[in-house]
C-alpha cells in the first residue's frame, strides 16, 4: 500500500494546482489503445477535450497520420498548435523536444548508429518551438538508458537548445529523470543559460531513473532550486498515487495516454479527458484546487499567444 509523505515544516499544498494532459507521447504504440490520438486533428480535439476536463496545460508530440510513428514534422506540430489557437480555449501549449535525442549502437561497432538512432544536431529538435512560439516547451535533461537506446542530452546540446528557447521568447519546462538531472540543471541556471524562475517536471517510473515512491519525489523535490515551479508524473498505475503525492507537496501534476493507458487495473481510460478528471477529484478530494490557463499564466509567469 502507497503511504502519502507527510508535509514537513515550509511544506504545503499549492493555492491552485496545475494540471498539464500529455495526449500521446512518442513511445506509446496504435495498437494499445485503440483512441489513441495519432492525427494532428486527432491530437488537437484530444487536447481540447482534456481543457474541458480540466487541464490548464497540453503537452504535446506529433505523429505521421499514416503510420502512427513519432514524428518531428513541423507541419504536423503546426497543424495541431493552429487548431488548438483557433478555439475559444486559452489552453497554454507545450511542446516537447524529445525526439531526436536517442542513440542505438550498432552490434558490429557500437561507435556507428544503429536504425532506430534518431539523433539530430540540437538546433532540428527546437525548429518548431521557434517557428510556432508555444507558452512552453519541454528540455529534457537526462542522459540515460531508456529501452533498448540511449537517450542523449549533453550539456553543449541543452545549452545550445537553451538558448534558441530564450530567444523565441519559450519558457523552458525542464523535465528531470535522475538526480543527476536536477544537479545539471543547477549548473546551467547558475551560469545563466536557463533563466530563472525555473519549471522542473519530475519524471517518475521510468526504469533507469527516479522510481515513482513518495520517498523519491520528496527527495528529488528537496534537490529543487528554492524559487522553482515543479509538476510531477508517474508512469502506469503509478499515475494517479503521483498525482496525489505531487499535491500534498505542493507541486503541479500531469497525466495522459502518453504516461498511462488505465483509470484502473485492467480497465484501459475512454480518452485524455477521462484521465484528467480522475486527476481533477484527486486534487479536490485532498482539498485542493484546479488551476484555470489563466491562473496557470500566472503562476509560471507566461503570456498568452
Amino acid at each position: 500500500m502507497l503511504t502519502m509523505a507527510r508535509k514537513g515544516e515550509g511544506e504545503r499544498m499549492a493555492d491552485k494546482t496545475i494540471i498539464t494532459c500529455a495526449v500521446t507521447g512518442s513511445i506509446t504504440r496504435p495498437e494499445q489503445h485503440p483512441d489513441l490520438p495519432i492525427t494532428p486533428e486527432q491530437i488537437a480535439t484530444a487536447a481540447l477535450d482534456a481543457a474541458k476536463a480540466g487541464a490548464a496545460i497540453v503537452h504535446i508530440h506529433v505523429r505521421d497520420p499514416k503510420t502512427g510513428a513519432p514524428s518531428m514534422e513541423l507541419e504536423h506540430y503546426r497543424e495541431v498548435v493552429e487548431r488548438i489557437r483557433a478555439s475559444d480555449t486559452d489552453l497554454l501549449i507545450n511542446l516537447t523536444t524529445g525526439p531526436g535525442g536517442r542513440f542505438m549502437p550498432s552490434d558490429e561497432d557500437p561507435r556507428v548508429a544503429a536504425p532506430g538512432s534518431t539523433l539530430v544536431r540540437p538546433e532540428l529538435r527546437v525548429e518548431h518551438v521557434v517557428a510556432l512560439r508555444p507558452e512552453i516547451c519541454s528540455l529534457d535533461l537526462n542522459t540515460m538508458w531508456f529501452g533498448n537506446a540511449a537517450v542523449i542530452n549533453t550539456p553543449r546540446n541543452v545549452t545550445i537548445m537553451a538558448g534558441a528557447i530564450r530567444e523565441a521568447g519559450v519558457k523552458p519546462e525542464l523535465e528531470v529523470f535522475d538526480s543527476g538531472d536536477i544537479q545539471l540543471a543547477h549548473q546551467l541556471l547558475e551560469s545563466g543559460v536557463l533563466p530563472r524562475p525555473p519549471l522542473f517536471q519530475v519524471v517518475l517510473g521510468i526504469r533507469n531513473g527516479f522510481p515513482a515512491t513518495p520517498e523519491t519525489l520528496l527527495y528529488a523535490k528537496s534537490l529543487l532550486p528554492a524559487d522553482a515551479q515543479w509538476a510531477a508524473m508517474g508512469t502506469g498505475r503509478m499515475e494517479f498515487p503521483i498525482v496525489a503525492q505531487a499535491c500534498l507537496l505542493g507541486g503541479h501534476v500531469r497525466v495522459g495516454l502518453e504516461d498511462n493507458l488505465y483509470l484502473s487495473k485492467g480497465v484501459l481510460a475512454p480518452s485524455n479527458a477521462a484521465l484528467v478528471e480522475r486527476a481533477v477529484t484527486i486534487v479536490e478530494l485532498l482539498g485542493g484546487s484546479v488551476a484555470s490557463p489563466a491562473e496557470a499564466r500566472e503562476i509560471l509567469g507566461v503570456e498568452a499567444r
